[in-house]
């Protein structure tokens, strides 16, 4: 029986399978709201298999957005689209969630395809990021203003306000966005958070913030749903984020009612070229040892594309779920067929049945 494509119960939510959508950004949204692109994007993987979809960083407030069009949960207006995203893939069989953030200093930027680079300007719709100090993240990017103790306040009730939305929505599953040089993971990191008040210096002072935000939305979020965290495990910089960090406050948000750590890494401060050794797993050390370190549930992601590989990491104990991003991009029914090749069962979906044949050969079934 194949790991993979064995069933999952977190609390009183079961994953049919392993495989989760892993959020990524589609920058596509006007004033927060999904549109008819995020229902596609996001029900098309629920169709292709996946057991667990999660949307793409989705703001808890205006200004936590990345770029002007990100998508947004920071008012009553966004749940409409939500709810019809939530419904569909619950049609499919898979779970549905959100990812919550806040981009911190990495906000009111251009989309990576836009001419334009770093700083949106105020006449194309930027604002004044707020991060921990008021350090940019590199000289192209805002300069933020730091955050105060009220300012922070607001941004807990933000994450808990999302949460109670993604609740009101049909969402079974939230994820906490602590990493990739965004807010939550700004404030973890000494390469960033220099503030000398209870905000930051110790470990303690520095992981307030994501404490915080993880009791506030558990205290919205029912007992019997699942709640995820994203860390980033290290900063790849001496002196920064690290996994011996990253396991300790693994230990305490377990504590709080967190159930898995999705585990990446980077994007606090930029690095040199080739500081990060890119390639085929390299991410998922990390997440077998927080798993192995912490007691927690983990999910693995980075680079993970063969059907035998992501068998491996579940198989092997190194984590618990797998994250895909680009594979999924380029094959949305990547499942269908990962389960296929590992000899797992798996029912497609009626109206794709007569499709069903041998993808390495282009074996047609006759037409009906």
């Amino acid at each position: 029986m194949s790991s993979l494509f064995s069933p999952l119960r977190l609390r009183d939510v079961t994953l049919r399978n392993r495989v989760v959508v892993s959020p990524m950004c589609e920058y596509s949204s006007t004033d927060g709201f999904a549109g008819d692109w995020h229902v596609v994007h996001l029900g098309s993987r629920a169709v292709g298999g996946a057991s667990l979809v999660l949307t793409e960083a989705i703001a808890v407030t205006a200004d936590g957005r990345i770029s002007p069009e990100d998508l947004g949960i920071w008012q009553d207006a966004h749940v409409d689209e939500l709810a019809r995203i939530a419904r569909f893939c619950a049609g499919q069989g898979a779970a549905w969630g959100t990812q919550l953030a806040h981009a911190g200093r990495k906000a009111s930027t251009f989309r990576p395809w836009d001419p334009g680079r770093g700083a949106v300007p105020p006449e194309a719709g930027g604002w004044t990021p707020v991060a921990p100090t008021a350090e940019p993240f590199d000289p192209t990017y805002p300069v933020p203003q730091a955050l105060t103790e009220a300012g922070i306040a607001a941004i807990v009730r933000g994450f808990a306000d999302g949460a109670q939305r993604t609740l009101d929505v049909g969402g079974s599953v939230i994820e906490v966005h602590g990493a990739h040089g965004y807010l939550v993971h700004q404030f973890l990191s000494p390469l960033v958070n220099t503030r000398t008040d209870r905000w930051g210096g110790s470990f303690e002072n520095r992981t307030r913030l994501a404490l915080e935000i993880v009791r506030a939305v558990r205290g919205v979020w029912p007992e019997r749903l699942p709640l995820f965290v994203r860390l980033s495990a290290t900063d790849w910089v001496p002196g920064g984020w690290d996994v011996e960090q990253t396991v300790a406050l693994a230990r305490l948000l377990r504590e709080d009612g967190v159930d898995l750590i999705d585990v990446s890494s980077g994007g606090a401060v930029p690095v040199a070229p080739g500081t990060i050794p890119v390639g085929p797993l390299y991410q998922t050390p990390f997440a077998e040892r927080v798993r192995r370190e912490a007691g927690i549930a983990t999910g693995a992601v980075g680079m993970i594309t063969e059907p035998a590989d992501a068998e491996a990491i579940v198989a092997d104990g190194r984590a618990d779920l797998v994250f895909l991003a680009r594979e999924l991009l380029r094959d949305p029914y990547w499942p269908l067929f990962a389960a296929r090749a590992l000899g797992a069962e798996m029912a497609w979906p009626p109206q794709y049945q007569r499709a069903q044949g041998d993808r390495a050969t282009m074996r047609v079934p006759t037409p009906v």
